[in-house]
């Protein structure tokens, strides 16, 4: 089926378009109260991501309520290790938990590669039907973590500050480490070429925690698994890397073969531009707090983010991180207008 609105695939091929697209990261969550109601009826978080229809309704929620220009599957980065058998839990105001973490070079020899076919279905089965529950309105991002966010969560067992596991075994028995990451790469292949057989448009990798690395750890732990990863997938297929706190390194990640390179807000996209030029494009990059000020000073820094970003260029408008539950609705609205109307000069 034909897209309606295809100008993010556009600006991912350096294509002309009329505005400046927008997506917004967790744009389905707390802070729509049609989410929470959807949660509520779930029961729990792991309960909603893992019923293929709950999860394609609340993937369509914001796309009822606001003009964007992609869908983004709804799920978790770590499905990946839950399928490999770590038993993942997300408790309300701890966060995820991983029963059976990462602990020893006998324990990674044991992960299986899970079949995204069997183990990780539901995820597979919810692209298919939002894609179909889309009929076209815009593209459909599909995701994952990249291996080392992933090999965080797993060695460490929870979420962490300093990383203290983790950095042990990449500096202590990088072997190790390389033969953990490897296997997590061939497993987030594996499930983001289904994501792309079951409908999706385009695939992101989330790298949350690459720059808790130093510049030397991020090349050979982080980014040559991100690298292997969009190396396996299909040929022309779109792909968006991110990695929080990476500004030091967008010419590396640049330089993976993506077609997109997500910038968090500590970037000045001005400067991101003139270092990468126009070969990939730009996502990003508003900080998520100003989404809780007021309408006058969302609308002013958003149109800040353009003005830097400037004519001519290859920009998808998102923030620099996620949105948080207690973003006012009305706020993602201004949000979208100001993007879609002010970005009209910079692509006549």
């Amino acid at each position: 089926m034909p897209l309606v609105n295809d100008r993010l695939l556009r600006v991912l091929r350096g294509e002309p378009v009329d505005c400046t697209p927008l997506w917004v990261m967790r744009q389905a969550g707390r802070y729509l109260p049609e989410y929470r109601a959807t949660r509520q009826r779930a029961g729990d978080f792991l309960t909603l991501c893992k019923t293929p229809e709950l999860a394609c309704e609340v993937t369509l929620q914001p796309l009822d309520r606001y003009a964007l220009d992609a869908a983004i599957l709804f799920s978790d980065i770590l499905t990946v290790p839950d399928a490999m058998g770590l038993e993942l839990s997300l408790e309300e105001g701890f966060g995820p938990r991983f029963a059976k973490p990462v602990r020893s070079r006998a324990d990674i020899d044991a992960l299986p590669i899970p079949d995204p076919g069997a183990e990780l279905r539901y995820v597979t089965d919810a692209v298919s039907l939002i894609k179909r529950e889309l009929k076209g309105r815009v593209p459909l991002i599909g995701f994952a973590g990249s291996p080392w966010t992933l090999a965080t969560y797993m060695v460490e067992g929870q979420s962490s500050r300093e990383f203290s596991r983790i950095k042990k075994l990449i500096y202590g028995d990088p072997a190790a480490a390389h033969a953990l990451l490897d296997k997590v790469a061939r497993a987030t292949t594996l499930y983001l070429n289904a994501q792309l057989a079951a409908g999706a448009d385009l695939v992101m990798l989330f790298d949350t925690w690459g720059g808790a690395l130093s510049a030397a750890a991020y090349q050979e732990f982080s980014l040559a698994y991100m690298r292997a990863i969009l190396e396996g997938l299909p040929a022309g297929v779109p792909a968006i890397v991110f990695t929080k706190g990476g500004g030091p390194w967008l010419e590396s990640i640049a330089a993976t073969g993506c077609a997109g390179v997500g910038l968090d807000w500590a970037v000045d996209i001005g400067d991101a531009r003139r270092r990468l030029g126009d070969a990939v494009t730009l996502q990003g990059n508003l900080d998520p707090a100003i989404m809780l000020t007021t309408p006058e000073v969302v609308a002013a820094e958003a149109r800040r983010v353009l003005d830097a970003m400037g004519a001519g260029g290859r920009h998808i408008f998102n923030l620099g991180h996620g949105i948080t539950p207690e973003v006012p609705p009305e706020h993602v609205s201004v949000l979208v207008e100001t993007v879609h109307d002010h970005s009209r000069q910079y692509h006549a």
